[in-house]
């Protein structure tokens, strides 16, 4: 039953009646989404103090430890939900600095010319050559893994080049692939004793979000479903990027998702390949106006990704750092987001 306040937060945020109490001029939150952080999340009163406070609040919520990170963030942001809908479409510069070494959006269609900017790291490109099916450093499929075999000349006086023209290639085809196909299109990896697919994998990880299930099951659906499932007042766009994650340099690409309704604004982000770490990955950013507090919103977001390394004795080690990064970086992630938007206040 608790489950179902998440949704009823974003819809009562705004609809809360008048003799709910004056919420803001007591410094407290909306009761749904109060109920919601309590009972769901579990927030403790000194968590819900500090988010009525101004401060960003972070905790990592429940999840199959031994291949899953899921981490709760909120904070209040003084600024129009559209100020950060467009920042959100403006990926290139939403997303830049720090852990991001590139971030590019993905044309319409789909061109060669947006993956010039993709370089593997050094230490990839050492590697490569060494990989075997069941055995590579990089997440690739068995066609890739051949593609790199067959067409980069190891031995030859410039095989980076010709390495980093492969990956380019295969990340256009996987691209306009998963635009074709959806999910069913999407990779499955080689790179350990079992297969994994990053379709499963993603639908399973869905299913143990309440927020998906239960509230948005028609966002669920489109994010499982695509292309075949429409859904109305949508953006839609893909992008990649290389980010500063762990011990090497990680290429991923991820579909946005940004559906506006008057009520509620929801921005889902699908990470569909990664070349290292993640299988798969969600972030759900819901964005709800609160007008007795201000003209702004309430910024909730729920984060969620699966990768392997985190089971058995040494995935313990692993996983402490894991969870404590994630968190860490959307700790961080809800800073920086907070002084963006409201600078130009």
């Amino acid at each position: 039953m608790t489950t179902r306040i998440f949704c009823t937060a974003l819809a009562a945020a705004t609809t809360i009646s008048a003799t709910s109490g004056t919420h803001a001029q007591s410094g407290s939150l909306p009761p749904a989404l109060d109920h919601y952080l309590s009972e769901v999340v579990k927030l403790t009163s000194a968590q819900q103090r500090d988010l009525v406070g101004g401060a960003p609040v972070t905790k990592l919520l429940p999840a199959d430890e031994s291949k899953e990170v899921a981490v709760f963030g909120a904070i209040w942001i003084n600024a129009p939900i559209q100020r950060f809908v467009e920042a959100m479409k403006d990926i290139e510069n939403f997303e830049r600095g720090a852990a991001f070494r590139v971030t590019k959006r993905i044309s319409t269609p789909p061109a060669l010319a947006d993956f010039a900017a993709l370089r593997l790291p050094d230490k990839d490109l050492r590697e490569i050559p060494n990989c075997r099916l069941g055995d590579c450093v990089i997440k690739v499929s068995e066609q890739g893994l051949r593609r790199f075999r067959d067409e980069v000349d190891w031995r030859g006086p410039d095989p980076s080049a010709q390495a980093n023209q492969v990956m380019r290639q295969l990340s256009l085809e996987y691209v306009n692939a998963y635009l074709a196909e959806g999910n069913t299109r999407l990779a499955v990896y080689r790179d350990n004793s079992r297969p994994t697919s990053v379709a499963s994998e993603f639908r399973e990880m869905t299913d143990q979000m309440p927020e998906l299930t239960d509230y948005l099951p028609e966002l669920r659906d489109y994010l499982l479903n695509f292309p075949r499932v429409a859904l109305l007042d949508v953006t839609s766009f893909l992008y990649w990027q290389e980010t500063d994650f762990g011990l090497r340099p990680t290429i991923r690409i991820s579909h946005v998702t940004i559906r506006e309704k008057p009520n509620d604004t929801v921005v889902a982000s699908k990470m569909i390949y990664a070349s290292h770490y993640f299988w798969t990955g969600i972030e759900l950013r819901v964005l709800l106006p609160d007008p007795r507090r201000g003209p702004g919103f309430w910024l909730v977001t729920v984060s969620r990704s699966r990768s392997d390394g985190l089971s058995g004795f040494t995935g313990w080690f692993v996983r402490r750092r894991a969870r404590s990064e994630v968190e860490r970086g959307v700790l961080a992630g809800l800073r920086i987001t907070k002084e963006r938007m409201e600078v130009r206040r």
